[in-house]
């Protein structure tokens, strides 16, 4: 797994120094098809909530026979926008410091709601920059 990081890390750096950026993010009304390249932590689900299209789409326009084996630095297909409505909620950018349970304070959301959405099965284990989904109360 710290191969797998490690190795995701110097890819990204190499992506950055040379001035191409890796999809990261994306607005979950997008209609055309693009390329995702999957962040730590991320699952099927929670990139098939960030593009509005629905997760079993993703995994048969990529040929994964289990959805719920993806990795670091994978780089996903990601068809036209389908299956999902536009999320009701709002994304919110985890700072040095912060915890689910003090987001979820400042937003009147649980904590387990948040990790819910997106896909964390830890709540300890957020880090600054990661990208969250603040689900509807």
């Amino acid at each position: 797994m710290k191969r797998v990081w490690l190795i995701s890390m110097i890819v990204s750096a190499l992506v950055f120094s040379i001035g191409f950026a890796p999809v990261s993010a994306a607005p979950a009304e997008l209609a055309n098809p693009t390329w995702h390249w999957v962040q730590p932590g991320e699952t099927v689900f929670s990139i098939g909530r960030l593009y509005g299209v629905n997760p079993w789409t993703i995994s048969a326009a990529n040929g994964l026979a289990n959805p719920n084996w993806i990795y670091a630095g994978q780089h996903l297909y990601i068809p036209a926008g389908n299956g999902y409505p536009p999320p009701c909620g709002s994304y919110y950018w985890a700072k040095l410091g912060d915890t689910l349970h003090s987001i979820g304070r400042a937003y009147g959301v649980s904590p387990w709601s948040i990790a819910s959405a997106n896909g964390i099965y830890n709540l300890n284990r957020i880090y600054a920059g990661q990208r969250l989904y603040i689900p509807c109360r």
